[in-house]
């Protein structure tokens, strides 16, 4: 694929009110009208360029949302305070009580929880199915189908969602493509692929010092400003509201997410590759042997690689736990949930940030007890990772010492 969205973000330019290189910070809950009858016409929806109240809009977090815009092709986006503020207000807003949604079966655990349990309360059934055999998705729909949902790169195990065939499919029965992209910013464009809104976590790559909670929603206009309408708008009357110092940081990170992107995507391909050689299963899109590896290359831009989350298999819960406990004694990284960081993240995900899901449906989509991900980070030296964490495998018997590539 040819878009290039940093190209686009670096054009964006913003002057701070006194002539600074970053846009000053709006530091206002609310915000003063010289007029009353424009206060009344921003409560309407009628004004251009007025700010009412924080929850509603600041320009801190606009600013952040015409990159994000920028980042996925799409007409606009709201920022949110955390990525799963913008997965349910995008789910609210869409769906009405009876209303039935298609989901990948391999999703974040949280947005699983939230599809399998709370929806529930509003009559709002969902079907989870393997969103990479079209015939599957076409097969669950129903006249009362009102969205299909997935993930570019699925969390955990890394399936490979075909964006531009399940947009195809979503037209024909003219439902909408929500696409969670979190785990390939700038590797995929799930807009210019054809998804309709397509939600990040702020919180991981894109801000990447995980420091803090964010979201964003990406779409159009009619519907970016559906969430926000104070009458019916899912955004506004829920209430995710990014804080506008937040705002600021994250779109000062996303200056350098292009070249962070290619870091974490070269290092993870170098690993991937190494611990595959020798013999450990190893999931990772940028392996001839990763079943949707064809399918990113056809959608992926090419220069950003395949993303930088991997995933290794080694037998049981106990050898992960272990493993994982010595490479953070190592320094090789921390024990921790989330991904995107300059160091390296791993955790167990059964048992961690899928432990949502029942252990019979764990089983059945193949998320066994010894997986670990890896979110892999920005090491220099990325052989000197290779030989540190493969000391940790010898230790532990997870790998022979005689059989090791170099």
């Amino acid at each position: 694929m040819s878009f290039n969205a940093s190209d686009k973000i670096q054009e964006l330019h913003n002057f701070g009110e006194f002539g600074g290189v970053n846009p000053s910070i709006s530091d206002s809950s609310t915000y003063t009208f010289i007029s009353a009858k424009t206060m009344f016409d921003t409560f309407e929806g009628n004004t251009e360029g007025c700010y009412l109240y924080s929850r509603h809009s600041s320009p801190s977090n606009l600013y952040l949302g015409e990159a994000l815009a920028a980042l996925e092709g799409t007409e606009t986006a709201n920022v949110t305070a955390s990525g799963m503020g913008a997965i349910t207000a995008v789910i609210l807003q869409l769906c009405n009580a009876d209303d039935h949604i298609i989901s990948s079966r391999t999703i974040y655990g949280g947005t699983y929880a939230f599809m399998k349990n709370f929806l529930k309360k509003f009559k709002i059934d969902t079907s989870f199915v393997d969103i990479t055999k079209l015939q599957l998705v076409e097969k669950a729909i129903t006249p009362k189908t009102k969205m299909i949902y997935c993930e570019s790169v699925s969390n955990p195990l890394l399936e490979v969602a075909d964006i531009k065939g399940l947009s195809k499919l979503a037209k024909k029965y003219n439902i909408p493509l929500v696409v969670d992209n979190t785990f390939s910013p700038l590797s995929i464009a799930a807009g210019r692929l054809g998804a309709d809104v397509v939600i990040h976590s702020l919180t991981k790559f894109i801000n990447g010092t995980s420091d803090c909670v964010a979201g964003v929603v990406c779409g159009t206009k009619d519907f970016c400003l559906a969430l926000k309408d104070v009458n019916s708008g899912a955004g506004m009357l829920l209430g995710s509201t990014l804080d506008s110092l937040r705002a600021s940081s994250i779109l000062k990170n996303m200056r350098t997410l292009h070249i962070r992107m290619k870091k974490h995507s070269e290092n993870a391909l170098y690993l991937a590759q190494h611990f595959e050689k020798d013999g450990l299963r190893v999931v990772y899109p940028g392996l001839a042997s990763h079943p949707g590896n064809k399918k990113m290359k056809k959608q992926m831009v090419a220069e950003y690689g395949y993303g930088g989350i991997m995933t290794i298999d080694v037998g049981t819960l106990e050898k992960a736990n272990l493993l994982m406990e010595q490479m953070q004694k190592m320094n090789l990284g921390y024990l921790a949930v989330s991904l995107g960081f300059y160091k390296t993240l791993f955790s167990a995900p059964g048992t961690s940030t899928s432990s949502e899901i029942p252990l019979e449906e764990q089983k059945e989509m193949g998320l066994s007890d010894g997986l670990i991900r890896f979110s892999i980070g920005l090491d220099n030296d990325i052989h000197r990772t290779y030989t540190l964490m493969r000391t940790c495998m010898h230790q532990l018997g997870i790998l022979n010492k005689n059989k090791v590539s170099v």
